[in-house]
């Protein structure tokens, strides 16, 4: 008697958890679709600014979409639940990663293109000078020619990869710009901007 109690009451529970994971079928395939238009949406800025946090995202949407596929309702449901939030986070961590980038290339780009102004300007006085300074001669003056071509080369990349959304590339760049125009303005003898030395 007590044995057929205990079966009746395994098969009730069974049959209450089989009924309760059916029942979350349409919420879970709800979730996951719900989930995935979000990700969709998000996904191309997020792999520009933050890659390494994508990775988690399509895990657990991957997670989720297997659980529902074994017939685990319940478990997908629960995995998809939470993915709109960290969705949501995701798209913040890519915009503030923007943000951060696009600051930081208005500092370059407010003084890179002076700084080579000013050494153009040097360039062409000391290439029309007689006599050199001391401390420059021909082979430095020669240096700084074509280090300051390489420069503004790479400073005319740099402002192209910024106009077509390849913020990364563009400071990138930038920097190596910065590099340059600071070695050739210490070589030069001249006095760097306060932009250039942060």
């Amino acid at each position: 008697m007590k044995k057929t109690i205990w079966i009746w009451s395994l098969m009730v529970v069974l049959a209450l958890s089989l009924a309760g994971c059916a029942r979350d079928k349409e919420p879970a395939a709800a979730a996951i679709k719900a989930a995935e238009e979000a990700f969709n949406a998000a996904k191309a800025e997020a792999m520009q600014y933050v890659p390494d946090q994508v990775k988690g995202i399509e895990g657990a949407i991957k997670s989720a979409k297997e659980n529902f596929e074994k017939g685990e309702y319940t478990a997908a449901l629960n995995a998809a639940k939470d993915l709109p939030g960290k969705i949501k986070e995701l798209s913040a961590a890519a915009a503030a990663k923007k943000a951060d980038l696009t600051k930081a290339w208005e500092e370059m780009s407010g003084a890179l293109p002076k700084m080579l102004e000013a050494i153009k300007s040097r360039v062409d006085i000391l290439s029309k000078s007689r006599k050199l300074p001391k401390d420059i001669d021909k082979a430095k003056l020669e240096g700084a020619k074509s280090g300051y071509e390489m420069a503004e080369k790479t400073w005319n990349e740099a402002s192209e990869a910024f106009k077509a959304g390849n913020l990364q590339d563009a400071l990138a760049k930038a920097k190596t710009v910065k590099e340059k125009t600071i070695e050739i303005m210490n070589a030069l003898g001249m006095q760097l901007p306060a932009a250039a030395k942060g």
